[in-house]
């Protein structure tokens, strides 16, 4: 059965048996590592951006605060407790909402953050942005937008899969147009990004979204496909006829599928549109690293070292770093910041 490629990474990723589906374990024990397992202050400084709006008077403390593609809990987890170092009032005021369509996600979540705060916070849950209105909101994403299913493009042509097989094929209309309206003759052309984004406005009358992925402003130019599994990289067509390579010579896609992380290049410029498209206003579009020290990341920092001791410090301002490192997530990662008013 031949399968265009976003079907075929949406059962990758998504199926019942699929690999978010299973609740895989991120950092040093998973297939990859993220800004959120790498250190707290991600959070923390994501959590100080929301006071800030708060005490600007953009949001006020009854604001919902909203993660979508929340994993565990953990980049939410460590804005509360962020939030009652530096304005522990506002737990009384705000409201926790995390999107999670995938009921056994749902529940790992509820048991870790009820494991974390108990009755002291109390977070909400929808399975879908339909579900959730407010009339303002402060709603992060980290990492959401590389795992939208995508159709893969080379030379006016569109990769669709047999089994485990590639084949390039006709490309289908929609994808055509995509290709057109940003110039890409080869490479990965994202699916669903404009639902979301009249979703969230549907949901959301007020507020500001921030979101980090990989990617750039702009079409690469090639296909940026790859695989994480156990902290090693494939690119996907390495594991395929097209590019076998000797890494992966013990390796297939049959042997990954379903079972390790498939991701691909945000073009934020398509992402930009979409939003602008549905009522927000790009705000600021930065590497991650700018965008945290912009938020406070140092102001942080300097409160750790002021109140633990000294090898506490060194060891949370280490893992802080990598953050920020150009040579790590810094400008790896890139941040787009919209709001809506």
């Amino acid at each position: 059965m031949t399968t265009p490629f976003s079907q075929y990474m949406n059962e990758w990723l998504y199926a019942k048996d699929g690999y978010y589906s299973s609740m895989p374990s991120i950092g040093k024990k998973g297939d990859f590592a993220t800004s959120v397992t790498t250190s707290m202050f991600f959070g923390g400084t994501i959590a100080k951006r929301l006071i800030a709006l708060i005490k600007s008077g953009f949001l006020s403390q009854n604001a919902a605060v909203v993660e979508i593609g929340a994993h565990h809990g953990y980049l939410i987890a460590d804005m509360v407790q962020f939030i009652y170092t530096l304005e522990p009032r506002l737990l009384e005021t705000l409201v926790f909402v995390i999107i999670e369509p995938q009921e056994k996600i749902q529940k790992e979540q509820e048991r870790y953050l009820g494991e974390s705060f108990g009755e002291a916070v109390k977070f909400n849950w929808y399975k879908s942005l339909k579900e959730f209105k407010t009339k303002e909101a402060f709603v992060v994403a980290n990492e959401l937008f590389d795992a939208f299913a995508c159709e893969v493009v080379k030379d006016g042509s569109m990769l669709y899969m047999s089994d485990d097989k590639p084949i390039f094929g006709e490309i289908d209309e929609e994808t055509k147009e995509l290709c057109a309206r940003y110039e890409i003759t080869k490479g990965e052309v994202a699916k669903g990004y404009e639902e979301f984004a009249q979703e969230l406005s549907s949901s959301v009358s007020k507020g500001e979204f921030i979101t980090f992925d990989y990617g750039q402003k702009e079409p690469r130019g090639d296909i940026s496909l790859r695989i994480y599994s156990a902290h090693k990289t494939y690119p996907f067509f390495s594991l395929t006829e097209y590019a076998p390579s000797e890494q992966t010579k013990d390796l297939s896609l049959k042997l990954l599928y379903k079972k390790s992380d498939l991701t691909y290049d945000v073009n934020f410029s398509h992402l930009k549109d979409v939003f602008e498209a549905s009522g927000f206003k790009e705000c600021a579009f930065c590497t991650q690293a700018k965008a945290l020290v912009e938020f406070g990341l140092i102001d942080l920092l300097e409160i750790l070292k002021n109140s633990v001791s000294q090898d506490s410090y060194r060891m949370e301002l280490g893992k802080a770093m990598q953050l920020i490192d150009p040579s790590f997530l810094g400008e790896r990662f890139s941040m787009m910041r919209f709001q809506k008013v």
